[in-house]
């Protein structure tokens, strides 16, 4: 099938879409696992460690194993496996248990991740137009969508094991209908799919640190922004998730216009509005104690944070100091250490000072994105980058 064709581009999309309902669905399962095996902040935070060491021993693997048997054999098993063990983190009653199945569950995300960026490259390049941007987008319809439906789910006195069974059973169904349509090939070249670090040099240090940052505020929102709404009295456990819903619809829709707004208004100026607009968003949601204004904080931080990692991602492609393949993959590979390691350190900073003082931290380094603005260059390239 030639990746010029409709029917791959919708392939694409829908394992894009996968890949977002299967990490979101996990979020508003977070405060029901600390209560059922009656964990501290400290013992959870080291579960989702489990999680981020799958996921990261899964991506330095995954590039090679797609370039020898092709994308659509990982991304359907990654998908799968996501499938298969929602139900069970749902279920299961023992931290060891957990622990593994977290690590699964990342290393099947991770492989999932790495493979559908892979695949929509090829994709891209075949169409021979702009397009990762709408496959992002379409990885926050399933981020928003996922935990929109676990949330409402909850709130309807659903047991989480039947809510996330819904996910799982959407997630088949779209992987059956996506199967035919993947790319055939095992031949195409693959950027970036060798298991050894390239380390950042010149200006990819600093926008590989603006990347990690960036990632890391959305894993914590992920993984402790339903547990903050409880312990601030913000929400019930049933509609804790709503803000991480509400984040993820707010980058939806800053990732569908971020083309059109970069182009006008430059990649400087994206960069530090977009820092800017996540600081006042986190300081919307700890300082008010009122439910509205902390989803309005929701929504201001998905809006800022949208567009931040495209810009970066572009940057690093235009810099001149690392060759593009190099310098593209220690972006990656830094800014996804702090998408999967970060909450593992909010649940340890939480344990010594709070949860709030914890996101606090998270909004002093968000900081960091305006403030080094004025490194990025003001014109923005055209050529599209993957970016998640």
């Amino acid at each position: 099938m030639s990746s010029s064709k409709p029917e791959s581009h919708h392939a694409t999309r829908l394992a894009f879409w996968v890949a977002g309902v299967a990490a979101s669905a996990w979020a508003p399962l977070v405060p029901y696992v600390k209560q059922r095996l009656q964990v501290d902040d400290r013992s959870l935070g080291l579960l989702l460690l489990c999680l981020g060491i799958g996921s990261v021993a899964a991506m330095v693997r995954t590039g090679p194993l797609c370039a020898r048997f092709g994308c659509k054999p990982i991304i359907l098993s990654g998908g799968m496996c996501v499938a298969l063990l929602l139900p069970w983190l749902a279920w299961s009653h023992s931290w060891a248990v957990m622990a593994v199945a977290l690590f699964v569950f990342g290393a099947a995300l991770g492989s999932l991740d790495v493979a559908m960026n892979i695949h929509a490259v090829e994709v891209e390049r075949s169409a021979g137009r702009p397009m990762m941007s709408g496959f992002h987008a379409l990885f926050s319809v399933g981020g928003g969508s996922g935990a929109a439906l676990v949330t409402a789910l909850l709130s309807c006195a659903w047991p989480p094991v039947a809510a996330v069974l819904v996910c799982s059973l959407l997630i088949g169904i779209a992987l059956l209908i996506a199967a035919p349509r993947f790319l055939n090939t095992a031949t195409a070249e693959h950027e970036g799919t060798s298991a050894s670090m390239a380390w950042p040099q010149g200006p990819i240090v600093i926008l590989s640190v603006l990347a990690a940052v960036s990632f890391l505020v959305e894993g914590a929102l992920l993984d402790w922004g339903a547990l903050l709404m409880t312990e601030m009295g913000l929400s019930t456990r049933e509609s804790a998730g709503w803000g991480y819903a509400l984040f993820s619809l707010a980058m939806t829709v800053g990732r569908f216009s971020g083309d059109s707004v970069t182009a006008r208004l430059g990649d400087r100026a994206v960069i530090f509005w977009g820092g800017l607009a996540v600081v006042c968003g986190f300081i919307c949601l700890l300082t008010f104690h009122r439910f509205g204004l902390a989803m309005a904080g929701f929504v201001l931080i998905g809006l800022g944070a949208a567009n931040v990692v495209p810009v970066l991602f572009r940057q690093a492609g235009q810099q001149s100091i690392m060759p593009t393949a190099a310098a593209i993959s220690a972006l990656t590979t830094t800014a996804y250490a702090g998408y999967l390691l970060g909450p593992a350190l909010v649940g340890w900073i939480s344990e010594v000072a709070g949860l709030t003082t914890a996101f606090w931290l998270l909004a002093a380094l968000m900081a960091l994105v305006p403030i080094f603005a004025p490194a990025v260059s003001q014109t923005p390239c055209t050529a599209p980058q993957a970016d998640h």
